[in-house]
């Protein structure tokens, strides 16, 4: 377990890339949350926690790759190394999302700035293993399957909806910006996605399967579950059109579970032309 200094566990601004929000959960303390994580202004990656994202004023709402800069400090209660404890009064947005001109430039230096980007799974576990790697970059070779399946129950339990449901009777810490608008209870999802995808390191291929809890995923089932195509709609975003896309997966573990990864964000960026390839400007 580590043992962080006052100094690393002291509060100060700091910039950061947006990179991921998952799907809100029920929180007995803030009501609802969404892990938040990206990657600083050195390339080093930060999990920011807790952000009751649907609750938070309008002007300090963010979207992926977004910049934003807030008071930040290592969480004393989670010991992952990226994993970050946020101001939520102190987030300023800066700006527009990073363009997607010349197909997505932006974005793809901004990638090209991270510390690590592992090409096999198994490299990243073994980091997580030896060094404590938490949240990371992972590129896959090829996305084999995007398997949907119905979740174990589609309904909070009585507990969730409760804590759900506590900033109505009893208040919590953004009153002010719950007055101004209606709190809808959320939606728990009621299907399951995962990834089947495949790594290739040393000669050696390897398939590997994990869930995917990126909050585009949520928001596009939202957005089609009452056609009766609705997953046709979905593969065809999350499986055909990723498929031809450079795709990295932004993974993150489980903090009761450290053992367990998830697919926190899927980062797609357009395949660039074979000459700009022999200039030498990919990845």
């Amino acid at each position: 377990m580590p043992d962080y200094t006052a100094a690393q566990l002291a509060a100060a601004r700091r910039r950061v890339l947006i990179l991921c929000k998952t799907y809100p959960s029920p929180s007995s303390r803030y009501v609802e949350t969404s892990c938040v994580a990206g990657m600083d202004e050195s390339g080093a990656m930060v999990r920011l926690y807790p952000v009751p994202f649907r609750l938070i004023a309008s002007d300090q709402q963010f979207r992926k790759w977004q910049w934003i800069e807030a008071r930040i400090r290592k969480a004393k209660e989670d010991h992952r190394p990226e994993s970050h404890r946020i101001s939520v009064d102190t987030i300023e947005v800066e700006g527009e999302p990073l363009s997607t001109a010349n197909s997505w430039f932006q974005r793809r230096q901004a990638l090209v700035a991270a510390q690590e980007v592992f090409n096999d799974f198994d490299e990243l576990e073994r980091a997580r293993q030896q060094r404590g790697v938490s949240l990371a970059l992972l590129r896959p070779g090829k996305l084999l399957q995007l398997q949907i399946s119905k979740a174990d129950s589609s309904q909070w339990s009585d507990d969730e909806v409760a804590k759900l449901m506590q900033a109505q009777s009893q208040g919590h810490l953004f009153d002010e910006v719950a007055e101004q608008r209606s709190l809808k209870l959320l939606k728990k999802l009621p299907f399951d996605f995962r990834y089947v995808y495949e790594c290739s390191a040393n000669g050696v291929t390897s398939a590997y399967s994990h869930k995917l809890v990126d909050w585009e995923a949520g928001a596009l089932y939202w957005n089609v579950h009452r056609r009766p195509d609705w997953e046709a709609a979905f593969r065809q975003r999350f499986s055909d059109v990723f498929a031809e896309r450079d795709v990295y997966f932004l993974m993150g573990t489980i903090h009761r579970f450290p053992q367990q990864w998830l697919i926190v964000s899927v980062l797609y960026l357009p395949k660039q032309p074979d000459d700009q390839a022999r200039q030498g400007q990919l990845f």
